[in-house]
């Protein structure tokens, strides 16, 4: 038993594996001894299984092994190779070892070519003979030199009204100017708007509007077109802003009965102004078929048709109460009170005065009444008055101080 022991031992010390596991362990000292006593030793106890089963792990490792150590002498003989390229290059050296910035493929894969055509990478402005076009420089660049770019010329950019945004910022221009009278204001808050493709409504938006106030209110508006026509408004401009009036005049009598006869004195006061071209109205001749602005048309042709109506158009909406004379005030006053001795129109006396736009002067009725019945006889003069005072005073449209002032002009 102890010689086919031996001999299977000494066999084995023969065969292709177990030489090679030797020799492989005289290198690097992988395997000992007791590597080899375990297997003697398991050999002889196993069965002819395990025996194969053993013997096929064995292989497969020493296969690992030959792989590793293969990979490792060709690391070596390339490292040879490229010292022995440079004459007493130190293998050791950063320029012995391998290039990692080479941007050929490592892999073993592709053509060798590389990437992107050498035009991509990390600090890489692109392939080779590519021309770059000027840039604009960007001022969020932060190499940006707004000095060496030149001179910057700022603007500042006011967008475009819409119609609602008009409305919004017109009638307070409008309302205002109502107050004060004062055309340069106007026309510098309409620099600052950007009226763009609706200039032309701020016209027809300002005559519109009169029309709820009073005729010294109208006589501004006239004005102020003349005043602006030629500077921020063109004939055309204008042209247009009556047409659309003239469109429009349905829906304004609704507010305003009266509506086509003060349009229609308004295009006379543009035509003599020269806001209007005189050809203004023949381009309507036989081509109207609404009512009311055929009415306007024909109020308009009328006052212009008059002796002298040029000249007169001036005062067509009146004289202003604070730009009246004073003896053109008293002789309006002397005419109402002789009208409503005749009439007894209380309510037409008052709307007469109140056109007369003098509140500051109403103490003069007061006089110029009490003077009337002093100067009349009978009974009749006295009661009319004192009844038309009353309804004055009840009304408030003559004031204590007015009452006041009057009678105290007739004592002195």
């Amino acid at each position: 038993m102890a010689t086919e022991v031996e001999t299977w031992t000494g066999a084995a010390q023969h065969d292709g594996v177990f030489s090679f596991d030797q020799e492989r362990a005289g290198e690097d000292g992988s395997f000992g001894d007791e590597d080899l006593l375990s297997e003697t030793e398991v050999n002889g106890n196993w069965t002819p299984q395990e025996k194969a089963l053993h013997e096929a792990k064995l292989k497969a490792k020493a296969k690992r092994r030959l792989r590793k150590s293969s990979s490792r002498d060709s690391t070596r003989e390339s490292l040879s190779e490229s010292a022995s390229g440079e004459l007493g290059a130190d293998p050791h050296s950063p320029k012995g070892k391998i290039n990692v910035n080479d941007r050929k493929s490592r892999t073993g894969k592709g053509r060798g070519l590389p990437k992107k055509g050498g035009a991509g990478g990390k600090g890489v402005w692109g392939a080779a003979g590519m021309v770059y076009e000027m840039e604009e420089p960007d001022a969020k660049d932060p190499n940006y030199d707004d000095v060496a770019q030149g001179d910057t010329i700022y603007a500042t950019v006011v967008p475009e009204l819409d119609e609602k945004e008009l409305v919004k910022m017109v009638n307070p221009i409008v309302k205002e100017y109502f107050q004060h009278g004062d055309t340069k204001e106007v026309q510098m808050l309409l620099k600052e708007l950007n009226l763009g493709s609706h200039k032309f409504e701020f016209s027809s938006m300002a005559v519109s509007l009169s029309f709820e106030y009073k005729a010294s209110h109208r006589e501004l508006t006239s004005r102020l077109l003349s005043d602006l026509s030629g500077k921020m408004l063109s004939e055309s401009d204008m042209a247009r802003a009556f047409d659309r009036m003239l469109k429009e005049l349905p829906d304004l009598i609704l507010d305003t009965p009266e509506a086509p006869q003060m349009l229609g004195q308004f295009v006379a006061r543009a035509i003599a102004d020269h806001v209007l071209p005189m050809s203004f109205l023949n381009r309507y001749k036989g081509k109207v078929d609404c009512d009311h602005a055929r009415a306007a048309l024909d109020r308009a042709a009328v006052l212009l048709s008059m002796k002298r109506g040029i000249m007169r158009l001036d005062n067509v909406w009146g004289v202003g109460g604070g730009q009246r004379p004073v003896k053109h005030l008293i002789k309006e006053m002397n005419l109402l009170l002789k009208e409503y001795l005749i009439s007894g129109d209380v309510p037409e006396a008052e709307r007469c005065l109140r056109d007369l736009e003098v509140p500051h002067f109403h103490h003069e009725l007061v006089y110029e009444a009490v003077v009337m019945v002093l100067e009349s006889k009978g009974d009749k003069a006295i009661k009319m008055m004192v009844k038309l005072l009353q309804a004055f005073w009840k009304m408030g449209l003559i004031t204590l101080d007015q009452m006041n002032r009057g009678f105290q002009r007739v004592y002195e």
